[in-house]
């Protein structure tokens, strides 16, 4: 059971955390797998975006019925899932069965966060709400970056099927803590007396959220920061280990790689609190992370492995600012109060598919011209998309006044 002295919040976090876990637990254990399953570089590519199927699939719908399942009901189950799926992936002697696991972990994966920002704004004051959504930004870096980190040396001690079977218990853990110290859902009957009352049903709240720009212009650039970053670091360890680094050390630098995203999602946080606009950061982002990949990947610098590492440290920690303010302007563009969680629904649904198709993107490419060096023509045709709809995202008025008091746009 966890400490009395830990925050509902930070517990909130921690289980955010754990369900990126999942998603950067595979990169580690990529090349025993095509090893012992005899999986290809495309199947492989499916198998880190596989995670995000049910978000990109079932984000707008999840996010219409978790106030009718309940934002705690819904992480539980979500965490329950996860660790079902990562016990029984550990069991997998087939590609397909293994894919098979990945999906029903995407579908854990998707309750838990789309859960978690709607938590977070019932119980952080709306003065602090800035500094919330900056730190749930983390939990990607945090989650992806510890798996990188702690993946190989697991993995050399109990087999990648110990990795799974141990991801599998500490998720367990977390929902024990998650149900002992988050408060319980209000009563379903009065939830839906509310929207009643508004007028907003499903329908209503599908309607609102798809009719405005402000939820359309956050996903989609979700979607254009989200395919080239699991792309990117998906990979990393692969690259790295076809150049001759060790598997240990692979994973280790990839973990860094991973962690310096945190550096951009806590500074959005600041800088958005010192008033710096949330548009102005995405354009800051999406530019140094095609410069980034540009260095880190383009034939120019084959010769300057020190440089092309500090490229790539560039591009996960300034593109890291990018989802502080998404997750930002997703609370506050939503239409009205009762579509909060369908906007961050819909945003993940967009951020899902930009996972779910970039890391095979990239793997297509790579194995199209023999190598990784046009990989930054991807990421930069994606990070160029992204700049022009933070453009757009300039010229949107918030459309819920209560949530965007004293928030600039531009």
């Amino acid at each position: 059971m966890t400490p009395p002295a830990v925050p509902a919040g930070l517990v909130i976090v921690l289980s955010g955390i754990t369900a990126a876990l999942h998603v950067g637990k595979l990169p580690p254990a990529l090349t025993i797998l095509k090893d012992t399953l005899d999986i290809s570089l495309l199947q492989a590519g499916f198998l880190v975006s596989l995670v995000q199927l049910a978000g990109m699939s079932l984000g707008l719908l999840v996010g219409l019925s978790t106030d009718s399942l309940g934002l705690r009901r819904s992480m539980t189950l979500g965490l329950g899932l996860l660790a079902t799926a990562s016990l029984l992936g550990g069991l997998a002697e087939t590609p397909t069965f293994l894919l098979t696991c990945r999906a029903l972990e995407g579908l854990g994966f998707l309750l838990v966060v789309l859960s978690a920002p709607a938590l977070l704004r019932q119980l952080v004051p709306t003065e602090r709400l800035h500094r919330a959504m900056a730190l749930w930004s983390c939990f990607m870096g945090l989650g992806v970056g510890s798996a990188l980190l702690t993946g190989p040396w697991v993995i050399a001690w109990l087999g990648w099927q110990g990795w799974w079977w141990t991801l599998a218990g500490w998720t367990a853990v977390m929902l024990v803590a998650l149900r002992c110290r988050v408060p319980a859902d209000r009563h379903r009957h009065g939830a839906q007396t509310l929207a009643g009352e508004t007028g907003e049903g499903w329908r209503r709240r599908l309607a609102m959220t798809l009719g405005a720009p402000g939820p359309w212009l956050v996903a989609l650039c979700f979607a254009m920061y989200s395919s080239q970053w699991l792309a990117v670091i998906g990979f990393l360890p692969t690259i790295y280990q076809q150049a001759g680094v060790s598997e240990l050390l692979a994973g280790s630098l990839t973990a860094l790689v991973a962690a310096t995203n945190i550096i951009g999602n806590l500074g959005s946080g600041q800088l958005m609190h010192r008033g710096i606009a949330p548009v102005s950061l995405l354009r800051f982002g999406f530019a140094f992370s095609a410069l980034g990949t540009f260095l880190a990947f383009g034939e120019l610098t084959a010769g300057a492995p020190l440089l092309r590492f500090a490229a790539i440290l560039m591009f996960s920690a300034v593109g890291g600012v990018i989802p502080g303010a998404l997750f930002t302007l997703a609370v506050r563009l939503a239409p009205s109060e009762h579509t909060v969680s369908t906007t961050i629904g819909w945003m993940q649904q967009w951020s899902a598919f930009g996972q779910f198709a970039g890391p095979p993107l990239v793997a297509w490419l790579a194995a199209q011209v023999g190598g990784w060096q046009w990989t930054w023509a991807m990421t930069g045709t994606a990070s160029l998309l992204g700049i022009l709809l933070a453009y757009r995202l300039g010229r949107v008025h918030h459309a819920y006044p209560a949530q965007s008091a004293g928030v600039a746009v531009r």
